[in-house]
């Protein structure tokens, strides 16, 4: 029998009040001092941990200081494949590559070296879907135009009956129509958080922590 709409919505509000109540301070983990770093380690953390992302970007951000320095390090195939070396242990490394470079580019041409402030414009980046774009405007700019579907957002949304789809955009559009719109933020974060600390991934009896 599939569930009504009203039915999930509840469900849907009552799992952000308990995620407020488990992680009132959830928030986004990567380290970056800067909103150029935020997007680079944002596409550095695809198919990796957070945890190796800041153990990579510790040394990357300290020999890339600016933009113009991964602009430089596209010009060569020296350069490129320093770069390469540099962000080794985060996986899919020469695709990582060729995107953050290329994003570079872009947004000191196309941009004038800031990170653009709406949806449609991050979209225009190599490498930046909704999920990268969305974490990029949330967290640089309060620009918050949808929900940041990761893989513990996925995982959750389906395990909870938020979803019945398994395309990030889809499952984005159905949370979007359940959870206030001032709840979208916080929302990723604290799934994020249960994800981790309460209900991983890995097999483990669920009835043994906190239900949502």
């Amino acid at each position: 029998m599939v569930e009504s709409f009203e039915i999930r919505k509840r469900r849907a509000n009552a799992i952000v009040r308990k995620l407020k109540q488990l992680f009132p301070k959830a928030k986004i983990v990567l380290k970056y001092s800067n909103n150029w770093e935020l997007l680079v380690a944002v596409q550095l953390s695809a198919q990796c941990t957070d945890k190796k992302v800041n153990e990579v970007t510790a040394k990357l951000f300290q020999k890339y200081k600016t933009l113009d320095s991964y602009v430089k390090a596209s010009r060569s195939r020296l350069s490129i494949k320093a770069f390469e070396k540099d962000i080794h242990s985060c996986g899919f490394f020469r695709n990582k590559t060729k995107n953050i470079l290329a994003a570079a580019k872009l947004i000191k041409e196309k941009f004038c070296g800031t990170i653009p402030r709406t949806m449609k414009e991050m979209l225009t980046i190599p490498g930046v879907a909704r999920k990268t774009a969305n974490v990029v405007l949330g967290n640089a700019y309060g620009v918050v135009e949808g929900i940041a579907v990761d893989t513990h957002v996925m995982r959750l949304s389906q395990k909870f009956g938020l979803t019945d789809h398994k395309d990030p955009v889809k499952i984005e559009r159905d949370l979007m129509e359940l959870v206030p719109r001032g709840d979208w933020f916080f929302l990723t974060y604290g799934l994020i958080e249960y994800g981790r600390q309460i209900c991983p991934a890995r097999p483990h009896d669920c009835k043994k922590h906190v239900a949502l």
